[in-house]
């Protein structure tokens, strides 16, 4: 349990700290209200601990303050006003309980102890796993009623875990739950707890591997193998923000929950097929479908019901008779698995992140170079970024609660002693969801830059720089914080396909589904995916191959691949990563694992394609990326003898625009009318920057004249843009454009760039700001 005590007295927040921790609570301490105020909007804390009298913000002010805020952690005020009116004060202010200095400390704790047990959820009043119990009461943890001897950290990591029994947890989230802001750990003190616990499991000869390390992503209790679930009730309800995505799985359980009754009736069927001794065919098809379920059904919610198929599927492998006993085995799983059936399924509950304001691009500069750090808003305007200038930490912990931003510029050093840009760093790491930071400091020592690295700054500069380096930078971080990307998952259990649609559209995931892997090649080439989902075994194509298939292409050689598997021998294993797979998920699977897996390809490939694909100022394709996919795409019309519309733009009198207003002028131009085309068009068209002002789109599947129509209502749309720089300068920019059609105008990219490049001279010759399509005139261009 982490606790915030906010309380000026030093010498009774020492005795506290002290006392609570040996009680196994975690606590966080704030010597004023402000500081307070921004630890209980940053942090998640199980209660917090009020002195009434504070600098800076009163605590019964602090109180009402959050309670407005829909609040809903216990607050619990602790203050030497005794008066009736005091504790009215208090009480009405929101608080649930308060306390008169001074108080016995046993008292003190027994009120703790009832907030918490009536906090924002019921907690029950004994936590099981197995033969595992923790009474949070007394802090005593038994395995089979004999004591274990745990020590603070070990004993909070055990309750963590059995509070949330189903969830996956990082490094940096059970650090921000069980460590105090004055104890960051080491590397690998975290590690060494967590083999402390397990040593201490294994001597009391409880499993060793109770606590379960999920590669690459954290720690998990492992799943009980009778399926006992724990003693817990509303304490490990989901909060609000999962409830969506676990009516999404229900919605699909609904709809699927017929098929998946079919399904046991072939078993039902395969099963008498070999209790007579014929019919092969039956018996094959009653495999499938129990491995089918196997698959599926643990992810729903079924975990013990998805055992009994994997049973099932492992009685009728083979097509050798079965034994008398097995037989009764196979009826046996079959008659628990339509029981199953009959329950309501429990999916393990995930929490999609925030929707961000993808309109919205706030930067908060903290920096007490006021000159410097001016300048660098004023430019930023230019790029779209929204600027807050502060010249404290103190004054950007404010301004991160008030007014979140959506990347932070911060810089190193400050005159107070005691302030300085990795304390802010180090709070900023724990913030959920998190804040990009750029460092910028005169600083240049490699224990600055492993200390900022350390922290999840997303990148290091030093001063002096130029501010159109520096906004590239910024924009590159704002970019690649809110990503968006295509997935396409080919199963052919369209179960599993509804599910993991539904686990994965509300985390802002564009998501494709195939069924039948036949048709995979056209759907790769047509969807074109940031990442590819591949089950292990299909009809037709197994995962395998389609995976070779793909690291064969160039164009998708570095495409990450994520495979799905019931299957976690080495043998299998190493098939998939020798074919090329980049990770691999094991069957039934855990939404939360999957999640984790998956944004950890994402992420990784996404820089990447970032810094090596995209034009930092208008945020498309650059030229290279935008040739590359153009010619992809070209080919795919030819063999699919479909039309294609490739236009090329140039902004008007962009020359003028920078000779008149300044180059930071014509780059907040480009800017934004990079961002119109962004918005404008087709996630399948190709939209791309060549150079200066001029821009190309590609638009599959439409004719020469529907594409000028296209292009029409966008420069319509652009002409609508005001610049404006003063009261008194304000401005209009148009754009000229050709258009011409694949294959009627070129059969290749450079004659159809040509085609479309003759076009938009004569619509520059015509008076410019127009659209014009490709056609049979030839006009000689002036050099």
């Amino acid at each position: 349990m982490k606790i915030l005590l906010v309380e000026d007295d030093r010498a009774l927040t020492q005795l506290l700290s002290e006392y609570l921790g040996e009680r196994n609570y975690i606590v966080d301490v704030a010597t004023d209200g402000q500081t307070g105020l921004n630890y209980a909007r940053t942090f998640d804390y199980d209660l917090l601990i009020l002195d009434v009298v504070l600098p800076e913000l009163d605590g019964i002010s602090l109180c009402r303050y959050l309670r407005a805020q829909h609040y809903q952690m216990p607050i619990l005020l602790l203050t030497a006003l005794d008066s009736s009116d005091d504790k009215v004060s208090g009480l009405d202010a929101g608080a649930d309980d308060y306390v008169v200095k001074p108080v016995g400390l046993e008292e003190l704790l027994a009120r703790i102890r009832a907030l918490l047990r009536r906090g924002r959820y019921a907690r029950p009043p004994i936590l099981v796993w197995g033969e595992i119990r923790l009474d949070p009461s007394t802090c005593e943890v038994t395995y089979r009623d004999l004591p274990l001897a745990l020590t603070p950290k070990e004993y909070a990591l055990l309750e963590l875990f059995l509070r949330h029994p189903s969830r996956v947890f990082d490094r940096e989230t059970i650090i921000a739950r069980l460590w105090s802001l004055e104890e960051l750990p080491m590397e690998n003190t975290l590690r060494a707890h967590v083999k402390g616990l397990r040593t201490k499991f294994k001597a009391a000869g409880a499993p060793a591997d109770t606590i379960e390390t999920v590669y690459g992503v954290g720690y998990r209790l492992k799943p009980l193998d009778d399926m006992q679930l724990p003693l817990i009730n509303s304490a490990n309800c989901p909060p609000v923000s999962s409830r969506s995505t676990l009516d999404a799985i229900y919605q699909v359980w609904r709809r699927v929950k017929p098929k998946a009754l079919q399904r046991i009736e072939t078993i039902e069927q395969g099963a008498n097929a070999v209790s007579d001794g014929n019919n092969p065919e039956q018996r094959r098809m009653a495999r499938t479908e129990a491995h089918k379920l196997a698959g599926s059904l643990g992810t729903f919610g079924y975990r013990y019901g998805s055992q009994l198929a994997r049973a099932i599927e492992q009685l009728l492998t083979g097509d050798a008779p079965l034994l008398e006993d097995e037989l009764t085995r196979l009826w046996q799983s079959i008659a628990e698995l339509r029981q199953q059936l009959d329950r309501e399924p429990e999916p393990i509950p995930i929490d999609p992140p925030p929707t961000p304001n993808l309109e919205r691009r706030h930067l908060l500069v903290v920096d007490d170079d006021r000159v410097l750090a001016e300048t660098i808003a004023e430019d930023a305007r230019t790029w779209g970024l929204d600027v807050q200038i502060v010249s404290t930490v103190r004054q950007a912990r404010t301004a991160v609660v008030e007014n979140p931003p959506s990347a932070i510029l911060l810089d190193l050093n400050f005159p107070e002693s005691d302030e300085d840009g990795l304390v802010l760093l180090e709070d900023l790491a724990r913030t959920r969801p998190e804040i990009p930071v750029v460092v910028l400091t005169v600083r240049d020592s490699f224990q600055d830059r492993l200390a900022v690295s350390r922290l999840g700054s997303q990148a290091f500069l030093q001063k002096p720089l130029p501010t159109t380096q520096i906004l590239e930078v910024i924009v590159e971080v704002v970019q690649r914080a809110n990503p968006t990307a295509k997935v396409l998952v080919v199963d052919d259990d369209t179960q599993e396909l509804a599910l993991l649609k539904a686990l994965l559209q509300p985390w802002r995931l564009q998501v494709e589904t195939l069924e039948d892997p036949r048709q995979f090649w056209r759907v790769l080439e047509t969807y074109a995916p940031d990442l590819l989902v591949l089950d292990l075994e299909m009809p037709y194509y197994s995962g395998i191959e389609l995976c070779q298939v793909v690291r064969n292409e160039p164009l998708w050689r570095k495409l990450p691949v994520l495979f799905l598997t019931a299957h976690t021998d080495a043998e299998t294993i190493d098939r998939i990563f020798r074919a090329g797979a980049d990770d691999y998920v094991n069957k039934p699977i855990a939404g939360p694992e999957l999640i984790a897996r998956l944004f950890n390809r994402l992420e990784r490939t996404q820089l990447l394609q970032n810094l090596a694909e995209l034009d930092t100022l208008t945020g498309v394709a650059n030229r290279r990326k935008s040739s590359y996919d153009i010619m992809h795409l070209l080919r795919t019309c030819t063999r699919e003898q479909r039309v294609l519309s490739l236009a090329l733009l140039d902004i008007d009198r962009f020359k003028q625009v920078n000779d008149t207003y300044g180059h930071a002028t014509g780059d907040l131009v480009l800017h934004r009318f990079g961002e119109v085309l962004r918005t404008s068009f087709r996630p399948q068209d190709i939209v791309g920057r060549w150079g200066g002002e001029e821009f190309v789109v590609a638009m599959a599947d439409m004719a020469r004249d529907d594409g000028v129509r296209r292009l029409a209502s966008v420069l319509s749309a652009w002409r609508s843009q005001t610049f404006s720089l003063d009261d008194e300068v304000a401005f209009r920019v148009t754009f000229s454009a050709g258009v011409a059609q694949y294959p009627e105008d070129g059969r290749d990219l450079p004659t159809l760039y040509r085609a479309a490049d003759e076009a938009l001279y004569r619509a520059k010759a015509a008076g410019r700001d127009r659209v014009l399509p490709a056609g049979p005139f030839n006009v000689k261009r002036e050099e």
